[in-house]
């Protein structure tokens, strides 16, 4: 299939699934017992970035026009990664994410150059000291060149946690769905990735006492209007997503736009990692395929490959 054929064939199907979402937009869905119906599997891809770019200043919008442009260079970048030889990796080097065949970012584009809509700049308010020595110290294969023990691996490389999952969930590389349970007393969501599962009592029940910290904190929901309201708590700091804190807190906004779209709206607020709370937005949308099975195994059957290198320089050390 030549370069021009398969551009022409995506853009052909962009199109239609834009006509589609327009078709099938309708009033957004309740339940049987009243409720905003938030249930579904919700694709939340994007290419746009979480901050701004610093060249674009104070330009918060998009136009059609760039939008779409955008998005066409998307699906020029993965047809030219398609389509590129293949290459071996040095010994030695950084296999990232192996390749492009298993990245998934998709080409949507928000209409915003930012999904952080607060502070206005698009970005990251400034970080703490305390924040960046903590970063400088905090555990990772991209960070050890050669860990010691499963104390120098974060809970991503143990699979422990999916590093898109959240809360709060942040389109990132690939596994980029999330699954939404709903009764009158809670709410359950179930990401794709690492299949993290949050069950979340939205029937006034109160919070876990401040000494009990979780992975993914302890959250409650409450129902203003159509607007689904989760206040999280409780993170335990050894999870590291951006440094998490154990005064961090989280709150979450969830609401049905129409049968085909999921508006999710999140707010930071993490006195010692940043100087003031943050909040970003995006839509997503809906899947109407289901969510297969992701089994994240190279965090747990490939430790002692990932521990090798520290035990081939232990060896090393011995024998002279």
């Amino acid at each position: 299939m030549t370069r021009r054929l398969i551009t022409s064939t995506l853009a052909l199907a962009l199109a239609l699934l834009a006509g589609a979402g327009i078709a099938m937009a309708q009033e957004a869905p309740t339940t049987t017992w009243g409720a905003p119906d938030l249930q579904g599997v919700w694709d939340f891809r994007t290419i746009t970035p979480l901050q701004r770019p610093e060249d674009l200043g104070d330009k918060a919008f998009l136009t059609a026009e760039e939008a779409a442009e955008r998005e066409q260079a998307a699906v020029d970048r993965n047809i030219a990664a398609w389509e590129r030889d293949a290459r071996r990796t040095e010994a030695g080097g950084n296999v990232g994410g192996y390749n492009n065949f298993w990245m998934d970012n998709g080409t949507r584009v928000m209409n915003r150059t930012s999904l952080i809509i607060d502070p206005p700049n698009g970005r990251l308010p400034e970080r703490t000291e305390s924040a960046d020595e903590r970063q400088a110290n905090s555990p990772g294969s991209f960070v050890v060149e050669f860990p010691e023990s499963y104390t120098d691996l974060s809970t991503y490389d143990r699979c422990i946690l999916g590093f898109n999952a959240g809360p709060p969930i942040t389109p990132a590389a690939y596994n980029q769905n999330v699954q939404i349970f709903q009764t009158e007393e809670h709410l359950v969501l179930m990401t794709e990735m690492v299949h993290t599962v949050r069950v979340i009592p939205i029937n006034g029940q109160p919070h876990l006492d401040d000494r009990v910290q979780q992975w993914s904190g302890d959250s409650r929901g409450r129902w203003e209007g159509d607007t689904l309201m989760v206040e999280t708590k409780n993170f335990d700091p050894a999870r590291g997503w951006r440094v998490t804190t154990e005064d961090m807190t989280l709150v979450e906004r969830f609401r049905r736009v129409d049968d085909g779209s999921l508006e999710y709206e999140f707010t930071v607020n993490a006195p010692q990692t940043w100087e003031s709370p943050w909040t970003a937005n995006l839509l997503m949308v809906k899947n109407e395929l289901p969510m297969f099975e992701y089994a994240c195994h190279e965090g747990n059957y490939s430790m002692p490959q990932m521990l090798g290198g520290a035990r081939a320089l232990e060896a090393q050390g011995a024998g002279q």
